[in-house]
């Protein structure tokens, strides 16, 4: 192997890390993505249609209060 052929396979080799560099980013997303959207359908095909979705909803009680998402203390409404 002559030496301009030891740095064409290195400088090769470097474009290629720096592909994957810039693309293992964008395909840990794309991964994160699918594994969230299969819990969301997952969660949504096990209620049941016709069941009640107060009783789905976190932080609401039957008056239609809301809960504060960081402390989760339920707030009626007011009026």
């Amino acid at each position: 192997m002559t030496t301009a052929q030891t740095e064409g396979l290195i400088g090769m080799l470097v474009v290629l890390g720096i592909l994957v560099v810039l693309i293992a980013p964008s395909v840990v997303g794309i991964l994160r993505d699918r594994r969230i959207d299969r819990e969301i359908n997952r969660l949504t095909s096990a209620v049941p249609a016709g069941e009640d979705h107060e009783t789905q909803t976190v932080g609401r009680g039957r008056q239609g209060g809301s809960a504060h998402p960081a402390y989760g203390h339920w707030r009626p409404r007011r009026g």
